[in-house]
């Protein structure tokens, strides 16, 4: 039997509504048929994109494959965990863009060095990432590290557009909002990441994700769309 994880307890401990306010609560878990009829449109939408470009990408897909096995042996994707949907965990796959002991130079990184691990516990991201190797810089900053989560959105796991997809350990930063944020799918792109992505505070991209649940519609998720394929056409994704 699975233990509770650190989510689950902190989500556990807030019996109170979110952000004080008992209306949102009753509207974004209720399951009325605007709701469902919303999910169901989302996940076909998904389903037949995540399809699409799978094929078109195909060829591209397996050239970054290549690359990274010639360049640094394998594995070719990183798998990590991440809190999904009314709190189910999945392996969220991206194209491996470190070096293959990237958590355990982490570790030492963090433990001798106190500005990158003050910018780590701020940010949960660092701005100049010692692990990251010469290959792994370009796919992240085409964010071509991120297609194989296309297998992720076929699988149900993830969405299109939605929420950051977050480890266990940052669901406490979420607050009592994090009961609003395990409503819905995490996705490939969204709010955040046509927002200013790496700019933005911790604190800003949870009050975008939580923007985002709250407005969430097909003309909301085709304006973000949009917006992600001209930041990546344009080279201005990882900044």
């Amino acid at each position: 039997m699975k233990t509770m994880s650190d989510a689950h307890r902190h989500l556990a401990s807030y019996d109170k509504p979110i952000e004080g306010r008992r209306e949102h609560v009753k509207t974004w878990t209720a399951s009325g048929p605007r709701r469902r009829a919303l999910g169901l449109a989302k996940r076909m939408f998904d389903i037949v994109f995540a399809l699409a470009a799978l094929i078109f990408v195909a060829p591209l897909f397996g050239v970054i494959m290549l690359a990274i096995l010639l360049h640094d042996g394998r594995p070719i994707f990183y798998r990590q965990l991440r809190l999904g949907r009314h709190g189910r965990s999945f392996n969220c796959l991206k194209f491996r863009t470190m070096v293959r002991d990237a958590d355990v130079r982490l570790a030492e990184l963090l433990s001798i060095c106190p500005k990158s691990q003050k910018e780590w516990l701020d940010a949960q991201k660092l701005s100049n990432d010692p692990r990251v190797n010469m290959l792994g810089r370009f796919l992240r900053k085409s964010s071509l590290d991120e297609l194989p989560q296309l297998i992720n959105i076929l699988r149900g796991e993830m969405s299109i557009v939605g929420p950051r997809p977050i480890v266990h350990e940052e669901a406490v930063r979420y607050g009592r909002n994090l009961r609003l944020y395990l409503t819905t799918r995490p996705g490939l792109t969204g709010l955040w990441q046509v927002s200013g992505r790496n700019s933005l505070s911790y604190q800003e991209r949870v009050q975008l994700d939580v923007r985002y649940i709250r407005t969430m519609s097909a003309g909301l998720d085709a304006r973000i769309i949009l917006k992600t394929i001209a930041i990546v056409v344009t080279g201005k994704g990882d900044h």
